[in-house]
């Protein structure tokens, strides 16, 4: 299965529109011309990053073929690449390049180029790399489509089949999967404005560089030009797949005019319900989410763990001061049972954790929950948030790693959170939590709880054995009396030694 990203902006919420295309195989294609070959390296892309930031933004107006811009989104849907036209297919190497052609809500064509021994080659769309039904007007057949992106396949589940594993399209968003799980979050080239009253600025790639692999290579290199009002960037993407597939980010941004909101290595993904909110929707299944949580490890050295929510109202909140250790939208359930749903399979949704490799200087960690009623709609962004705007002109540079896996790992002997339940007391007058962690044994003799709440009165606190789970179990109460929101704390500890992460929370009223 292949999937595509649409992004539709509609005040400050984001839609993916994942669409599921079946690659077929077809008839051989015909013989591409060649394309004129001209020296490529990063430094050159750097430059010519830094030459288009001294100048107005001038955004990419493209000519869509007559007819393209008729067409249903299910006709769209019909069009598919031609598998043989697979660029490094017969050629025995560990990757395959495919093309994405401009889809029903990706209008904006991209530049698709290989780079060989330092020579880049741009790549020339031809009819033939398509495929089309025959219901599609039949000009469209003679015509070549503009591209909106690429995959990537390799062979990471089976030795004989070539999978999926990285696609870029979209604006700047580009996703990756690990072996044997599924698409889900994406990770973004850059966020710029995200939540803010004047509205999300949405960067996109224009022109990716893609080197050609060595035989016995076990990762790709891409390279990518972003372009946008507020600024111009150069990146460096190398990406390998795996148990964990590794993706190392290396970019500079130009800005062409102060960034005063700047979201670096940021994430997206899409939260709807869980066990906290079941009730608020109508829905069959007991959960639905490509991402429960966001896990942070704090530079001095505390792991927390913030169970993600679908509030009625856009919310922000801001984490650590320091640059972390490490960031990331996570997916802690992973049993069918937990969502009951055999065609989405989110129980297979990656996690994607972030570690800086540069000095980021001071920021914090923010996420951006936005209220949303579908799961189609990609409503949680989290990204580092730089503390001083970045000024005109003064380049500046981030490296960091992502990491797709099912789960990144905490500290050996360190408790996590793998349920949080909340629902009301039996007068309703107080809101009852029930948390669930395991990984610090199951005996409660010797723990203690650490519990604490920015507003309301907390009661009944109490630390029990979850033999279910082999494990533990906090549970307590809280009464709001008259706050509209109310952050909560807790952790295990055992002396003045936690034996579990910290578990975050934000209530709010309604």
């Amino acid at each position: 299965m292949a999937f595509s990203i649409a992004d539709k902006l509609r005040g400050l919420s984001l839609l993916l529109a994942l669409v599921a295309v079946d690659v077929q195989a077809a008839q051989p294609a015909a013989a591409e011309k060649p394309s004129a070959a001209y020296p490529f390296t990063y430094e050159n892309l750097l430059a010519d990053a830094k030459r288009r930031a001294a100048g107005a933004y001038s955004p990419q107006h493209d000519r869509q073929p007559s007819g393209l811009d008729k067409l249903s989104p299910e006709q769209y849907r019909s069009i598919r690449f031609n598998s043989d036209a697979g660029i490094w297919r017969a050629e025995g190497l560990p990757f395959r390049l495919e093309l994405l052609r401009a889809g029903y809500n990706l209008q904006s064509a991209v530049s698709v180029s290989t780079v060989e021994n330092g020579v880049a080659r741009d790549v020339v769309p031809t009819p033939a790399m398509f495929q089309m039904e025959s219901t599609l007007p039949q000009q469209l057949g003679k015509v070549a489509l503009p591209l909106s992106g690429f995959r990537v396949r390799t062979r990471i589940n089976s030795s004989k089949i070539w999978d999926e594993f990285l696609v870029f399209q979209g604006a700047s968003y580009y996703r990756a999967v690990a072996k044997n799980l599924l698409y889900g979050l994406s990770a973004r080239g850059l966020a710029i404005n995200t939540a803010e009253p004047s509205g999300e600025e949405f960067p996109v790639f224009t022109h990716f560089w893609i080197e050609k692999p060595a035989a016995r290579a076990n990762a790709i290199v891409i390279y990518a030009l972003l372009e946008s009002e507020s600024a111009t960037g150069a990146y460096r993407f190398t990406v390998q797949p795996g148990a964990e597939t590794l993706t190392d980010v290396d970019l500079t941004l130009f800005p062409r005019a102060e960034m005063r909101v700047t979201g670096i290595a940021p994430l997206t993904s899409m939260f709807l319900f869980d066990e906290t909110n079941r009730g608020h929707l109508d829905d069959y299944r007991p959960e639905v989410h490509d991402s429960d949580g966001l896990q942070i490890a704090a530079a001095s050295g505390e792991q927390i763990f913030r169970p993600l929510a679908n509030p009625i109202k856009l919310q922000v909140s801001t984490f650590t001061t320091q640059q972390p250790l490490g960031f990331g939208l996570v997916q802690r359930s992973r049993q069918q049972s937990d969502f009951q749903d055999f065609d989405a399979q989110y129980e297979r949704r990656p996690s994607a954790w972030i570690e800086p490799k540069s000095d980021w200087g001071a920021g914090s960690v923010e996420l951006v929950e936005i209220p949303s009623g579908r799961e189609s709609n990609d409503n949680i962004v989290v990204f580092w948030r730089p503390a001083q705007p970045l000024p005109t002109a003064h380049a500046a540079h981030f490296a960091y790693r992502i990491t797709w896996s099912a789960e990144p790992a905490l500290p050996k002997s360190l408790g996590k959170t793998v349920a949080t339940r909340s629902g009301a007391s039996l007068d309703g007058k107080r809101r009852v939590f029930l948390l669930d962690f395991v990984g610090a044994g199951e005996k409660v003799d010797g723990l203690r709880l650490d519990l604490s709440a920015s507003a309301g009165r907390v009661s009944n606190a109490t630390l029990m054995s979850n033999v279910a789970l082999h494990g533990l179990r906090a549970s307590f109460e809280i009464d709001p009396r008259d706050a509209d929101l109310i952050e909560m704390r807790l952790r295990i500890m055992r002396g003045d030694r936690p034996v579990t992460e910290t578990w975050l929370y934000r209530w709010t009223s309604g």
